[in-house]
């Protein structure tokens, strides 16, 4: 009798018990993580590189946008050198993991698993089992590579416009290391604030609260930009800024429905109170514009935006609809008057300039939604996310007071650590690199400092060249006083 003929598909598509399909594998998760993975880094490449490469004056879009599309490349390498550990391994303290590589083949094809997440009821007993995913730790490496770019990237806004480059390329891999794996871990890799209960579904304090604290803190020492520039900071092209904005908005899918680790019905949940919330926020935030300075501004359009996906991060799959829309309305409402009235009235904020308002669309909305997650979460939908069993927010009653507490000793550690490790960062950078441009670069902008420019046309505020730009005399340059949220900017 002859033999079969030998089986021609490869081995990675067999099914069964094939290498490549391991029996813990589900192929949904897995695809889903993947998916979730890509859309939050199309948030950053390229929705933040366009968003920051538009909504800055024209002699600012390279820079700002390098700025991002820099950060990006070097935290991918940090991440699997030695920070995902930091974040996601073994414990050395209470508030951080243990440096180490995640690069090698037995490690990242093995099933996922955060070691540090087991929760144990006092007297010793199990609470909650340690968190395994059904797919390999090569997906969960850089689903959580994604989280920490973006938080580079979102702190960036806050110094666009007069920080060194070079200093830059020195401050992410060590922000990133002292600061971001701190938050990380504390509040998702099984840190104290994860052990204790405090709830950050998808990075309201680890990301949000963290790049709005350390962007402000970071402006601090940087300084603000030339007199000119903060006098007048038209965005260069309103249309891309809006493109930018988009995918940010529609790559918060993946933000937050991601978080999960799984493809389960809190996923679906947490997509719908993200898009529920957003629009809420934006239609609030427009109104407002409306009502305070009879235009409805479309940059105010993408804070309100911005400020409702952030609001609701932290309880995006613990909230239901009807909270969510109120958290929409929170949002759009206390980051505007924080942004449009307090800013202006509080001199410290006038002193430092945050150049996009990091600080009140992500520290202050950040924050509410944080609070706002403790005082909304619904008993069954923490069941199916939290590893505290019987978490509940204020509102349900019961335990759900304390929850409250819980959610401000967060958000006052998050803001602590950021405070003092970004301060001292940047004055150890500051002894090698100065942290701030020289007086002609703030003056000339991306030619000084690139030796590019976005637009072959003479741009906004360089030093005149009368071989490069022509005969153009300085008094036909625009010089009207902006209002309403681009003032702030």
């Amino acid at each position: 009798m002859a033999a079969p003929p030998p089986n021609p598909v490869p081995v990675a598509y067999q099914g069964g018990l094939a290498a490549s399909v391991p029996d813990w594998l589900n192929k949904g998760d897995n695809a889903w993580q993947m998916i979730s993975a890509t859309l939050v880094g199309l948030q950053s490449v390229p929705g933040l590189v366009i968003l920051y490469g538009s909504i800055v004056k024209k002699k600012w879009a390279v820079n700002s946008a390098f700025m991002a599309f820099y950060a990006f490349a070097a935290v991918v390498i940090c991440w699997v050198v030695w920070a995902y550990k930091m974040s996601f391994g073994d414990r050395l303290f209470p508030f951080w993991g243990k440096a180490g590589p995640a690069l090698a083949q037995k490690f990242l094809i093995k099933q996922a698993a955060l070691p540090e997440t087991t929760q144990s009821y006092d007297n010793g007993g199990v609470e909650t089992a340690m968190a395994t995913p059904f797919y390999p730790m090569a997906s969960m490496v850089w689903f959580q590579c994604v989280f920490a770019a973006i938080t580079l990237i979102l702190l960036a806004g806050s110094v666009l416009g007069r920080m060194n480059f070079k200093a830059w390329m020195a401050f992410v891999p060590l922000w990133l290391t002292f600061s971001y794996t701190v938050g990380a871990f504390s509040l998702w890799g099984g840190g104290f604030l994860f052990h204790w209960g405090v709830m950050d579904y998808s990075g309201g304090y680890v990301i949000h609260l963290s790049s709005g604290i350390a962007g402000l803190t970071t402006a601090f020492w940087v300084g603000p930009r030339s007199s000119k520039d903060r006098e007048r900071f038209p965005p260069n092209n309103v249309l891309l800024m809006l493109a930018g904005a988009g995918l940010l908005w529609m790559g918060w899918a993946g933000f937050n429905g991601g978080d999960p680790y799984t493809a389960n019905i809190d996923s679906s949940m947490a997509v719908l109170n993200t898009n529920i919330c957003a629009a809420t926020s934006l239609l609030v935030w427009t109104w407002l514009d409306v009502i305070f300075f009879k235009k409805p501004s479309v940059i105010g359009a993408v804070q309100g935006m911005i400020t409702g996906l952030v609001c609701i991060t932290p309880g995006a799959g613990l909230v239901q609809g009807w909270a969510a829309i109120i958290m929409g309305i929170l949002s759009g409402s206390v980051p505007w008057f924080t942004m449009m009235i307090v800013h202006k009235r509080w001199t410290l904020l006038q002193k430092i300039d945050d150049t996009l308002g990091v600080f009140h669309t992500h520290a202050v909305a950040g924050l509410l939604g944080g609070v706002l997650t403790g005082l909304f979460a619904e008993p069954e939908l923490c069941a199916l996310f939290l590893p505290v069993t019987n978490s509940r927010g204020g509102v349900y009653g019961g335990s759900g007071g304390i929850q409250i507490l819980k959610q401000l000793v967060g958000g006052a550690f998050i803001i602590g650590w950021n405070v003092v490790v970004t301060s001292i960062i940047c004055v150890v950078i500051n002894f090698v690199i100065p942290l701030r441009m020289s007086e002609e670069q703030l003056l000339i902008g991306d030619d000084a400092v690139h030796g590019e420019e976005a637009y072959a046309l003479w741009g906004d505020g360089e030093k005149y060249d009368v071989t490069k730009h022509g005969d153009i005399t300085e008094h036909h340059m625009e010089t009207r006083t902006s209002t309403g949220a681009t003032q702030v900017m």
